[in-house]
Order: C-alpha cells, then sequence, then structure tokens
C-alpha cells in the first residue's frame, strides 16, 4: 500500500520543513485538461512571494486546446492559485528539488479535472466510503528526439525495441538498463510502482500503480506519465500515450483499478462470499452506475479524437458497456478473488485517459449506482470480436462527436458533475474535434488519391 504525503498546516509550514531538508527548488504547477503539467520553478526562497497569499497563475490553462491555441477570446488575468500542501513529493530530475500540484482558486477552479475528482471525493465521505485506487498505463517507446520527429513530421516513427514480445523474458533482460532507470525516476519521483516490464508488440511498455488514496492515485498516474516521458526523452527517445498510435500497432490502454471500503471500520465493501459472483449489493449497484452513464459520459476518460480509434475492431478493447467476472474481453472486468483485493477494474481508458477525469467519472457514476439501488445487466457472454452487441442496449459512441453530443445531452451527467464543468468538457471536445477534420491521413491519400 502506498504511503500518502505529509500533511502541512500552512504554506509557510511547508517551507520550513523543505528548508530543513535542504530542499532549494520547487517544481510549481497545474494539470491542465490532458493532465499536462504546466509549471514554473521557483527558488524555496521564492516561493511564499510567489505562490502565498494574492499567488497568481495566468487562466489560460483552461482554455487551451492541445495545440496550445486559444479555443476562446480573452481577456486572461492572472488568477488566484492554491497549493495543495499535501501534493508535495521529490523531483527526480534536479538534486534538492520537489514538486508541488496548484489550481486555480477563482472563477477557473470548477473547469479543473482535478477539483471535479475533490468534488466526488467529498461525496464519497458523505456517504461514509472510502476509496482505493490504482492505474496502469501502456506505452511505446521510440527511437525518435523531439527534433527527428519534427523533420519527418511524425511520419516515420522507429520503435525502441522493435522485437519485443508480450511479456518478454529476453526483453526483460535485453533493455534491463533501461527498465530500470524508468523504475528509478518513478521510485525518486515518490511513486512506488507495483511493476514496470514489456507488453504487447514492438516497443510496448506497462507500468502499474500501487493502489492508494484516489487523488494521490490520480497524482502518481499523471505523474507516472511526465516521469516516462522525461525519462526518455532524456535518452533521445520518446515516449507516446496515445491510444492508437498507427494502424499497425496495439491500442493502448489506460486502465483503472478500484474498490470501496467503509470509513468508519475499515470493512471492505465489495466482497461478498454468499454471493455467486463474490460481489456485494454495494459493489453491484456501483458497476450498474458506472454502465448506466458510460455510455452518455465516455468523454470523461476519452476526451481526444485519437480516444475512439482504440475501439476499431481488430483492437483488444471493448466496444460496449458490459461487465463480467475475470473477462479482459469486458468494460469492467470484476476480481471477486482474493477478497482482500475484490476490485473492479474499468477497461474502456486508453493511455492517453486523464486520470482526474476518469477517476471522478467512475466515483461518481458508481455513488450514484449505489444510491439509485441500480441494477446490473448481465454479464458480458460473448468475445470482444464479436459483432453482436453481446445482447447489452450499452454501445459506446463511435468518435468524439458522437460523444461529445450524448455528453451534451446528459441530465444525469449535470446532475452528478455539475453542468458547468459538462459545458465546458463539451465546448473544448467540440473544439478539438472541429480542428482536427481538415486534416487528411497518409493513409486517406494512399487510398483515394488516384482512384477517385
Amino acid at each position: 500500500m502506498a504511503v500518502g504525503h505529509p500533511i502541512y498546516e500552512s504554506l509557510s509550514h511547508l517551507i520550513s520543513e523543505l528548508r530543513a531538508q535542504k530542499q532549494t527548488i520547487a517544481h510549481v504547477g497545474i494539470f491542465d485538461l490532458n493532465a499536462y503539467f504546466r509549471e514554473r520553478r521557483i527558488r524555496i526562497d521564492n516561493l511564499e512571494a510567489v505562490f502565498g497569499k494574492n499567488g497568481t497563475f495566468v487562466n489560460v490553462l483552461p482554455r487551451w486546446d492541445t495545440g496550445e491555441k486559444v479555443q476562446h477570446p480573452g481577456p486572461f488575468v492572472g488568477e488566484n492559485v492554491n497549493i495543495d500542501l499535501g501534493s508535495c513529493r521529490p523531483y527526480p530530475f534536479e538534486e534538492d528539488a520537489v514538486l508541488l500540484v496548484a489550481d486555480y482558486a477563482g472563477i477557473s477552479q470548477s473547469l479543473s479535472p482535478r477539483e471535479l475528482l475533490r468534488k466526488q471525493l467529498a461525496k464519497a465521505t458523505n456517504l461514509g466510503y472510502g476509496i482505493k485506487a490504482a492505474f496502469e498505463f501502456e506505452f511505446f517507446v521510440l527511437s525518435e528526439n523531439g527534433e527527428s520527429l519534427r523533420e519527418t513530421e511524425f511520419s516515420v516513427i522507429k520503435k525502441y525495441a522493435p522485437e519485443n514480445h508480450c511479456w518478454a523474458g529476453e526483453t526483460g533482460a535485453v533493455y534491463a538498463e533501461f527498465i530500470a532507470s524508468l523504475e528509478r525516476d518513478l521510485i525518486n519521483g515518490g511513486i512506488e510502482p507495483l511493476s514496470v516490464g514489456s507488453e504487447l508488440g514492438p516497443g510496448c511498455f506497462e507500468v502499474t500503480l500501487q493502489d492508494t488514496d484516489p487523488l494521490m492515485a490520480a497524482d502518481d498516474a499523471a505523474f507516472l506519465k511526465l516521469f516516462t516521458k522525461a525519462n526518455c526523452r532524456r535518452q533521445g527517445r520518446t515516449a507516446s500515450f496515445m491510444a492508437q498510435m498507427s494502424a499497425e500497432s496495439a491500442g493502448l490502454s489506460g486502465h483503472l483499478h478500484l474498490s470501496l471500503y467503509e470509513l468508519e471500520t475499515g470493512k471492505l465493501l465489495f466482497p461478498d462470499s454468499t454471493d455467486e459472483n463474490g460481489m456485494s449489493k454495494e459493489f453491484s449497484n456501483f458497476i450498474a452506475g458506472v454502465l448506466n452513464l458510460a455510455p452518455e459520459g465516455l468523454a470523461f476518460s476519452h476526451h481526444t479524437v485519437n480516444s475512439y480509434r482504440r475501439h476499431a475492431k481488430g483492437n483488444w478493447a471493448p466496444r460496449v458497456a458490459s461487465w463480467a467476472v475475470q473477462d479482459y474481453s469486458a468494460g469492467i472486468r470484476v476480481v471477486p478473488e482474493p477478497t482482500d483485493k475484490c476490485r473492479m477494474e474499468y477497461r474502456l481508458p486508453g493511455a492517453d485517459t486523464n486520470p482526474y477525469m476518469t477517476l471522478a467519472f467512475v466515483i461518481g457514476a458508481g455513488l450514484h449506482g449505489i444510491e439509485s439501488q441500480l441494477e446490473l445487466s448481465q454479464s458480458l457472454t460473448s468475445p470482444v470480436s464479436s459483432d453482436e452487441n453481446h445482447g447489452l442496449d450499452k454501445s459506446l459512441p463511435n468518435d468524439l462527436h458522437e460523444a461529445t453530443t450524448r455528453l451534451n445531452a446528459s441530465q444525469k451527467s449535470r446532475e452528478i458533475f455539475g453542468s458547468r464543468f459538462v459545458d465546458y468538457l463539451v465546448s473544448a471536445c467540440v473544439y478539438e474535434s472541429e480542428e482536427t477534420k481538415r486534416y487528411v491521413s497518409n493513409l486517406e491519400r494512399q487510398r483515394y488519391l488516384e482512384i477517385v
């Protein structure tokens, strides 16, 4: 079990402790819609002056798209921010340095994915529930650096470890130095991975994180991406967390594991040995809530155009909102045993997912399922590659445009997550969808240029 970060009484108390530890630098940043860390490097001696009372960060971040193009006209101003005093962790790429997560404290606060997660966690606490969560991410490592990618306009992509096979012992031996260096950077950044190793196909690796409290689980997931990208780029390589990097590459997942317990007693709430599936009533209701809302709320975990490529036929990714016991083909995999590890695995998201929004969605939808005592539909019975709908009326959106349309019309999503955030996410997804429509792929040229 991961250990939580210390909680400090005030920023001045934190600064005092950092000075006592001989820390000199703080990297203070805000996670945007892509869970991309936008930071300022500040000397500890200047931290209170810059980010103490009345400290600000320009509030353009919620209105930037993936290409750092402003989606809406300004004005953009310096908005008050708060540093999360419990977020302090070591910075693995500079001696005597720490990382601190901040967020807007003014008009942009309600647009923050991290704040969205906080609100769902507050609901869980009010209901008497505690939560444990962990993410696992697949990613590709490329033998490309920032310059080589741009020289070829990202069209020539050479994969590192091209001979890799899934879970190959040979890959673990041949590339042991790379795997160990990545694990060191993660540990030095306050992340204790459960496992680091190779995955499916050339250049593919995976990191599985240990379960911890939800906010830290999301922070660990977001920093896992940052540390992995930085580790690779510092070695002249590139790490890709795109859900589908190319037609011939495997789709990449970003799965969430989650369990509930009773805050007052610590009792685990998901297992029930008397049930044929080993599931308690709360567990069934929770999953029913997630599955019921997933077709309308998929944009919470799939907010890029590329997210939906992974669900194309031929990939090992669910195409309907389904569940099953220990079945990796289902949208939600139920793991009933051992009972002390009883949990759900949300298998719909790709590696490009924003962990804050994904976790907030699953918690919010699941709690609604418990409160409403939603009944769980039949479990998945046919393989993921089947053209059938598995007897379930839970088909997922085919693209970002459809997902955005469904989310915009989802009254339940607005009730659970608030119309202001839903409107913001809809607006950002519409903008992203429209920005990519005019781009033409090499595949389209190959198919149409000479024929039509």
